[in-house]
């Protein structure tokens, strides 16, 4: 038999198949669970995360009194998430199907390009949410300055239209392909050009923002420890905020990390047409069908971490939901992990400056 030609398909829907030959497609490997325990998890991740972002976005909106300007950017990210949802029941569909898709070439085109969009927005906005917390953490003197609403609802907008200009080249290439008379929903075969492309995307909107993300939040959590041992109080609250940034960067390492490093192998090996691929396409489609669900799962968890982990987000979705609950304590939400560090670092940089200018006061 010949060498068996592939396709790269680079959004979620990131498999190597086969792209010519229908008998090959009949008799491809299918992970036995996909066409089970996928639609199941899909349908979970639908139920929850619909209901959970959509509660979130709804609280947030309708609260009553100022924002938080981090608000601004958690309302995004759920609705980014929640448009990204409302296409899972495509997805439960197709994996029922075995791979087949059944709901027309709009659908085919219009699911991968949300899914696209959704990618970019949701690593954007999560880089520009990591930036916004380390400027009003380490520099809160500065921050004043630049930390303004207008301000973050034109970053959301900017944030917004790159993403969707860079889902473009889904929408494009996306097609309903017949093989052996079955629908799927596929790319076109993937050139050189395009992979070239794809890997130097892939590096500039996942993991250029991933250092910047994770930078930040040691940053943070470096300043975090040097201030708990100078003080040498055993304050709960500076421990508690430790652990909600290690949750939310581990979070989202885990989901997307996986899935972004396979697909950065996948377009590697795409790229060795002339050599052995240093992975093979069989191992590839599985740890893309293994680690995709964990990148779909990202979209259904963020209102829960934002629900346990912060007292604000918490008041305002109860309230929104049992309004009677309205002067229930649910905590000081002037006490939320945000502004209980930026209150305690703003009296740490300034005590820290009082220090050097004393110093200098001296030497002088």
């Amino acid at each position: 038999m010949d060498q068996q030609e592939t396709t790269v398909y680079l959004d979620l829907d990131y498999y190597y198949t086969p792209s010519q030959n229908p008998a090959i497609v009949e008799t491809s490997n299918h992970v036995p669970y996909t066409s089970v325990l996928l639609p199941i998890f899909y349908t979970a991740l639908f139920v929850m995360g619909v209901l959970g972002n959509l509660s979130l976005v709804t609280a947030l909106h309708f609260k009553q009194g100022s924002r938080r300007l981090i608000d601004i950017f958690i309302i995004n990210l759920a609705a980014s998430d929640f448009i990204f949802l409302v296409t899972l029941p495509l997805w439960v569909d197709k994996e029922a199907s075995l791979g087949q898709w059944r709901t027309g070439s709009f659908l085919c085109k219009g699911s991968s390009y949300v899914i696209s969009v959704n990618m970019h927005c949701s690593v954007f906005l999560l880089t520009c949410m990591s930036v916004d917390r380390y400027l009003a953490i380490m520099c809160p003197v500065v921050s004043r300055k630049i930390r303004r609403r207008e301000c973050a609802y034109g970053v959301c907008a900017i944030i917004w239209f790159i993403s969707f200009l860079l889902g473009l080249p889904i929408l494009l290439s996306r097609e309903l392909t017949f093989l052996g008379g079955k629908p799927y929903c596929a790319e076109k075969e993937a050139s050189p050009v395009k992979l070239t492309w794809a890997l130097v995307a892939l590096i500039f909107t996942f993991f250029a923002p991933l250092v910047s993300i994770v930078t930040c939040y040691c940053c943070i959590t470096r300043k975090l420890c040097i201030h708990y041992q100078q003080s040498g109080k055993h304050n709960k609250k500076l421990r508690k905020s430790i652990k909600i940034i290690l949750i939310v960067v581990a979070a989202f390492v885990f989901s997307w990390l996986p899935f972004n490093t396979f697909k950065l192998l996948a377009i590697i090996s795409g790229l060795q047409k002339e050599q052995e691929p240093y992975f093979s396409p069989d191992f590839l489609k599985l740890a893309m069908e293994v680690s995709g669900p964990l990148a779909f799962a990202n979209s259904c968890v963020n209102p829960f971490i934002y629900y346990i982990f912060d007292s604000y987000i918490r008041r305002a979705i109860v309230q929104c939901m049992c309004p009677c609950l309205k002067n229930h304590d649910f905590g000081n939400s002037a006490e939320t992990s945000d502004s209980h560090l930026t209150k305690v670092f703003s009296n740490f940089v300034q005590a820290e400056d009082f220090v050097r200018r004393r110093k200098r006061s001296v030497s002088l």
